[in-house]
């Protein structure tokens, strides 16, 4: 292969890796369309994160691989997106563990876990939790995420005290730069089901899924303890439907009113 093909080929894997693959098949339709249209293209991408890496992809090409013709360029997304998206699909289970070592094959680390999710979103987090408590890395982890454009939901049990927690607040917990750049939601108590004694549901979930491709599931709430000295247990799922699948069951608990933004 000739060194400037094979070039953009691995800017065109980048690209791909970064954006949806409407996005990486728009650009390369312009492409094709002509020179006009391929800046017109950068420009239509509403989203600036995107559009500014299909920009700079695009004077990549102009600057350092101007010999590559339009049709390669285009073939070369295609082919990259089409990738992706099978890897996307792909999927992969491991296990998380907070806790004693057993002598055994080695897990991965609950907070080392979540956090590899919520650095690899480039879309949309949706982040779950009975508790937040202490956890400073999850919480710079979203600033980080905001910061790059991403679309953060946090679904907490109540914005307010815990039954029980005298001190306890989600939104204090979380911090003032986490509140302010996510959507926060919680379950009313007047949509939750209650026993005969009056005693209400809980929310209980504790997860996080990326862009419909990463899901964290575990045991542990987002407390210092539960990522350092309690025996917690979880799995992290890469790929497949299932992240989709959660990401889009929230969406619907908003949609539907079951889960009310904090005002």
């Amino acid at each position: 292969m000739d060194p400037s093909h094979f070039f953009l080929a691995e800017e065109a894997t980048r690209l791909a890796a970064e954006l949806p693959a409407e996005t990486v098949e728009l650009l390369a339709a312009a492409i094709v369309g002509g020179q006009g249209k391929v800046a017109q293209a950068a420009q239509s991408i509403p989203h600036l994160h995107y559009r500014s890496l299909a920009s700079r992809f695009l004077q990549t090409w102009q600057e350092q691989a101007p010999q590559v013709p339009v049709e390669a360029v285009a073939l070369a997304l295609r082919t990259a997106a089409v990738g992706e998206q099978a890897q996307r699909e792909s999927q992969t289970v491991e296990l998380v563990w907070t806790g004693p070592d057993a002598g055994g094959p080695a897990f991965r680390r609950t907070e080392q876990a979540i956090l590899q999710v919520l650095d690899s979103a480039r879309q949309r987090i949706t982040l779950v939790s009975y508790a937040v408590y202490r956890i400073p890395n999850v919480c710079q982890a979203l600033v980080r995420a905001a910061q790059r454009g991403v679309q953060i939901n946090v679904i907490v049990e109540t914005p307010d005290k815990l039954e029980g927690e005298n001190e306890y607040s989600t939104l204090r917990a979380l911090g003032g730069e986490v509140a302010a750049c996510s959507a926060v939601y919680y379950w009313p108590k007047e949509r939750r089901g209650q026993d005969e004694t009056g005693k209400h549901g809980i929310l209980h979930v504790k997860c996080a899924v990326a862009d419909g491709r990463w899901l964290f599931l575990s045991s542990a709430n987002l407390t210092e303890y539960a990522f350092t000295m309690n025996m917690e247990l979880g799995m992290l799922v890469t790929g497949g439907s299932l992240p989709r699948l959660v990401q889009e069951h929230f969406d619907r608990l908003v949609a539907d009113g079951s889960l009310t933004p904090v005002q």
